[in-house]
């Protein structure tokens, strides 16, 4: 191997059994370690030889993401660094284009994975207009040799469903490297039925420059439905709004929160509205009084007004545990007394369910509890509590021992 190749193969290559996922996660921080070095390299490196560091680290590093645990997507991450230097090195080495359009069938259609795609724009320098062309081609014989294209209703259930999702990926970004807007459209957004196809256009449309359409059709797909998809795109199209017509924002984020109220899409209305947001704030709270964990969230991490959580969580009967803990930790340094009866409530309703965690957690908040009520009248309540459970649940010695090593009377 060559000095760069030294440097880099050996920690993206390992014989070691990465299923588990400690020692895949522990690899994958090699990996990037790994690419550090070759990206460093490069302005320095033969770009030839830089070329083939990069394939070689690449083909081992699938290797590596096919048997490995990557739950933490750690090395899927190192993979994906490796795969956008390939065409930047193939560019550069001035890669013959039959030699590099043959390797992108092969990693495409013949793959040690099928985890990751390859996108034709980025490598549209290495392959110049030969090289688009004859990929093209190859491209439309692959197709051809399949058959016909399977229906709508049977496409995941084909043979071949893999290679014409890879076939319509490339035909998309075809489209924008040749920026297309009706090829864009027609590939992206489909039969116009999924709003995240609607938003698959308006990304692609943005891409090459069209603002304009990119909004309309993120527009169209935050008003498909009232589904998960529509309202993520709504966020797209609020981001583009942000970007290029910020004094249309406010009455979008405020449409947005009233297709779908949450502490989430009310936070961002909150942001938008600025020093509109006093005359909003009622009627906000008024939407969300149905949802109390969500009211009590948005005052409590937006509006950072602990005393109106506070009071929120009372008058609309809070019944969410980890929504009343986070209240009670933030509404203790208004008033630390306050919060004891939230705290026994809590740990009475941890109590319900044995196990060593839950009665760790019990525990942590007795404890708590003690600080908080020092030097109080309510400093014997605590105590008695703390005796009346110990009392109560004499059966779970697991329980006696968390309340010893947490100190507790």
């Amino acid at each position: 191997m060559t000095t760069l190749a030294d440097a880099v193969l050996p920690l993206i290559r390992t014989r070691a059994d990465l299923y588990r996922w400690s020692l895949a996660n522990a690899h994958g921080r090699e990996m990037h370690e790994a690419v550090d070095i070759l990206e460093a390299a490069l302005p320095t490196t033969d770009p030839v030889e830089a070329h083939r560091v990069t394939e070689r680290a690449l083909t081992s590093a699938l290797k590596v993401i096919a048997r490995a645990d990557d739950s933490s997507g750690i090395i899927g991450d190192a993979c994906r660094r490796l795969l956008a230097l390939h065409p930047v090195t193939a560019a550069a080495a001035r890669m013959p284009v039959g030699k590099l359009v043959d390797w992108m069938m092969a990693f495409q259609f013949d793959g040690i994975v099928d985890y990751f795609e390859l996108d034709v724009v980025d490598y549209a320098p290495a392959l110049g207009d030969i090289g688009l062309r004859t990929y093209r081609l190859r491209l439309d014989a692959y197709a051809a040799g399949l058959g016909p294209r399977p229906s709508r209703a049977d496409f995941w259930s084909s043979k071949h469903a893999g290679e014409w999702f890879t076939l319509d990926w490339n035909a998309k970004r075809f489209a924008v490297l040749a920026r297309d807007v009706d090829a864009i459209i027609a590939t992206h957004a489909g039969e116009g039925d999924r709003a995240a196809w609607l938003e698959d256009a308006a990304y692609a449309l943005d891409e090459i420059g069209e603002r304009e359409l990119a909004r309309e059709w993120a527009c169209k797909a935050a008003h498909f439905d009232r589904g998960h998809q529509s309202q993520k795109a709504a966020g797209y199209w609020c981001k583009l709004l942000e970007r290029d017509r910020p004094d249309e924002l406010l009455s979008a984020r405020q449409w947005v929160f009233e297709q779908w109220p949450s502490a989430s899409t009310a936070a961002d209305l909150h942001r938008a509205a600025k020093a509109e947001w006093p005359a909003l704030q009622a009627q906000v709270l008024a939407v969300l009084a149905t949802r109390p964990d969500q009211a009590v969230s948005l005052a409590l991490h937006t509006l950072k007004d602990p005393a109106l959580a506070w009071r929120l969580a009372h008058e609309l009967d809070l019944s969410s545990d980890p929504t009343w803990s986070e209240l009670a930790k933030a509404y203790e340094r208004v008033d630390p007394l306050a919060v004891l009866p939230v705290h026994a409530r809590l740990v009475e309703n941890e109590l319900v369910t044995a196990g060593a965690e839950h009665y760790r957690r019990a525990a942590r908040r007795l404890a708590k509890m003690r600080t908080l009520a020092a030097g109080s009248a309510h400093a014997t309540e605590v105590d008695a509590l703390i005796a009346d459970l110990r009392r109560t649940h004499y059966r779970r010695p697991r329980l006696q021992q968390e309340f010893d090593r947490a100190h507790l009377p």
